[in-house]
């Protein structure tokens, strides 16, 4: 007869129960910071809605952070022409601008009243002031040296920020990319000011157009692919953000001093990637 035969039913159920007894935190613990995360949320009013505002916003940055972290991976990919790595990251980053663009639930039935009734204690706090939302921004090519402004106060964000303002947008890696591989991007799209926000070319939608009228299998033209699919939850961010809003407080004024609304349906029509949409024309 085996040992296990001679085991009593606490013994065997202390077998197969999970150890509980740790000298310090958890293991999980020590990983997660689960307790850091959930003793972040200081609230400014009495108001019982004002928990979700927060903790919705304060996860809306963390996603910010994994997308970036997707986005720099992918760039960093492209230059070492490893396009399944890029493809990979890119691939990730979908799924998780469909969860941050999931985070718009639970705010999105907001009444004036309701947000009205906390949004006092925001201050002059607001949305366009995220820095790791700026880095977003900047790795897709919308970039802005005004946007530095908000973040002199805090010399590592800035330094981050300005650093990312610099450098190669994730677009950028593509088409440079592009070049290498032969096809013709002009000179002054390699060549340009980085610090700029990027603008559309001829010359660019010209190139899409042929990838996009050739082999579909194609790596480019699936990177492409790819692209756009980022594009366009982007875009969806953009117009969630701009419904949210718009059902919360209207017309006003953003906190912040923002256009609020205004500001939103500007930025709600503008398309990342630009040429990637525009080529589908030509095809």
């Amino acid at each position: 007869m085996s040992p296990e035969a001679h085991e009593t039913p606490t013994e065997a159920h202390a077998a197969e129960s999970p150890n509980l007894d740790f000298a310090g935190t958890t293991p999980y613990e020590d990983y997660v910071q689960a307790d850091v995360l959930t003793h972040l949320q200081h609230l400014r009013s009495d108001d019982p809605g004002e928990m979700v505002f927060l903790v919705t916003t304060q996860v809306m940055e963390l996603w910010f952070t994994v997308i970036v972290h997707e986005w720099e991976t992918a760039a960093q990919a492209l230059r070492r022409e490893e396009i399944p790595v890029a493809v990979a990251a890119l691939k990730r980053s979908i799924r998780e601008l469909e969860a941050l663009n999931h985070s718009w639930k639970p705010l999105a039935g907001l009444t004036p009243a309701q947000f009205n009734s906390y949004r006092g204690a925001l201050g002059e706090g607001s949305g366009f002031q995220s820095a790791m939302y700026r880095r977003m921004e900047f790795l897709l090519g919308d970039k802005s040296a005004s946007m530095l402004v908000p973040h002199r106060g805090a010399p590592r964000v800035h330094a981050e920020l300005e650093k990312a303002l610099h450098e190669p947008s994730l677009y950028d890696e593509v088409l440079r990319l592009l070049a290498r591989r032969g096809h013709a991007i002009p000179a002054a799209v390699l060549e340009r000011d980085l610090s700029k926000r990027y603008e559309p070319s001829p010359e660019v939608e010209a190139v899409w157009t042929k990838l996009y009228a050739g082999d579909e299998s194609d790596e480019l033209a699936r990177l492409g692919e790819t692209l756009t699919d980022v594009a366009e939850l982007v875009w969806r961010w953009r117009n969630d953000h701009l419904v949210a809003t718009r059902r919360a407080m209207g017309s006003k004024t953003g906190t912040g001093g923002s256009a609020g609304v205004a500001w939103l349906e500007k930025r709600a029509t503008k398309n990342v990637f630009p040429e990637l949409w525009t080529a589908r024309s030509h095809v």
